[in-house]
Formats: structure tokens, sequence, C-alpha cells
């Protein structure tokens, strides 16, 4: 089925990514940004389940990089699965940061902005050239962009320029069958932005339709699914994994 990229694939939503896309078959390189071990436990994980992982540095921050990183990339297809291309990347490295609007900075605002924004856009140009005709690209966006919660207006500003960049993808991309869609997870349970504590998981559940924040696994079986040779008819989606909140 391919090799993948998934950035920040050593926690949370990422790493629940590269296991799910790895028991489909997939080969996964996933990158990580300061823990090395946290990437390579999930790269051991996969590989004690039969699956084939690796795990790359990878600032998504800083754009300088990337042209070094593609070739980093296509060193890895070449000596660890013997291809030369991509079948799909999935831009989900992120950081949350809650700062009303009137106490932002301009380096907390560049610092969310490069990394949600900037980043995805320019790491999807330099992969581009590595990517086979019919592969997919998924950008991680948020419930933010469709609910305004005070105090992460740059993040959720950031993930809807991002959203609004999946259709411009999936719009100039077509003429080599490359799809791209988003993904738009509402509460799930991950480290980003500190975690939950108890009353604020209190009232996201009385919030949502079924009952309960999400977990990882939801939203990650959703990307292997879009990586997925089943959805190559849905293109230029925003798709919330949310399970029905604030609807």
């Amino acid at each position: 089925m391919g090799v993948i990229v998934i950035t920040g694939g050593s926690r949370g939503i990422g790493a629940s990514a590269a296991e799910h896309c790895a028991q489909r078959g997939m080969g996964v390189i996933l990158t990580y940004n300061s823990n090395a071990d946290a990437a390579q436990s999930i790269v051991q994980r996969i590989e004690s389940a039969g699956g084939k992982a690796v795990a790359l540095k990878l600032d998504v921050a800083d754009i300088s990089s990337f042209e070094a990183f593609r070739e980093t990339v296509k060193l890895t297809l070449q000596t660890n699965w013997g291809i030369n291309t991509l079948s799909g990347l999935v831009n989900n490295a992120g950081y949350g940061l809650f700062n009303p609007l009137e106490s932002i900075t301009e380096s907390q605002f560049d610092g969310l902005l490069n990394v949600h924004l900037k980043g995805p856009f320019f790491l999807t140009q330099a992969l581009l050239s590595l990517m086979e005709e019919g592969a997919s690209i998924v950008n991680l966006t948020s419930a933010t962009t469709r609910v305004a919660t005070a105090g992460v207006a740059p993040y959720a500003a950031f993930k809807g320029g991002l959203e609004v960049l999946t259709r411009y993808m999936a719009k100039e991309f077509g003429d080599r069958q490359i799809r791209a869609n988003a993904v738009s997870p509402g509460a799930i349970r991950t480290e980003l932005g500190g975690g939950l504590n108890d009353e604020f998981e209190a009232l996201l559940v009385s919030q949502t339709a079924l009952g309960r924040v999400g977990e990882p696994q939801d939203v990650a079986r959703i990307i292997a699914m879009l990586l997925s040779e089943e959805s190559g008819w849905i293109n230029g989606q925003a798709i919330e994994v949310a399970g029905g909140y604030c609807i």
C-alpha cells in the first residue's frame, strides 16, 4: 500500500495514526521534534505487530530544513522499502496555547503560525516531488474553526487557514490524481495544550451528543481511511471527528 509520512507521530493522534496505518499495511515514516525515545517506542510497537516504520527528526517550524528532510525521506524510502515515492502525507504536528486575544504576543502568534499553517504549506511543497500519482494528503485542522472557544484564537485561525489550503491542494494537485482532505478533531484526550482537567472534560462531555470526549484512535481511524483506496472519491473535504460537538 505504499509508504506515508506522518508529522508529529511520536504521541497523541499522530502516534495512533501511525499504528492504524501500519495495521493497514502501510509503511510509516513518523517524525518527532524532541522526544526521540517516544518516537522509537512507536516504531517498536509497529514492528512488534508486524509492520514497518522509521522515525525521523523534523521541526515543522523550521522551513529551511525541509529540503534536507526531503533528501532524508528519499534515502529512507530507498534503504528501507526499495522504492522512491510516497503514497501519503499527514500534516499532524502541532501544539496548543491558551491565551486570550488581548494578551497574545507576536512571538506566540508567529510560533503557532509557523507550525500550523506555514509549516504544512511548505512541507507539502517540499515533498510533492516524491508523491506518487494517486497519493493522499491529510491535514489535521480543528473543530475550533467551527465553534469559537475563547483563548485559542490564533490556533483556530491558522487551522481555518489550513482547511482552506486543503481545498486548494485538492484543486491544484488533481491533475496528478493526488487527493487532499482535512480531518477536524473535536475534544480529544491528548497532551495538546496541557491535556484536559476534570472540570473542562465535564463541560466538553455535556456539549457532545455521544456523551464523551474523543480518544486518539477515534481520529486515527479516519486518517487511515482517508489514506486508503476505499476513500478514493473523497477529495477537498473537511471531516469533523467530534462525536457531535455543539450540534
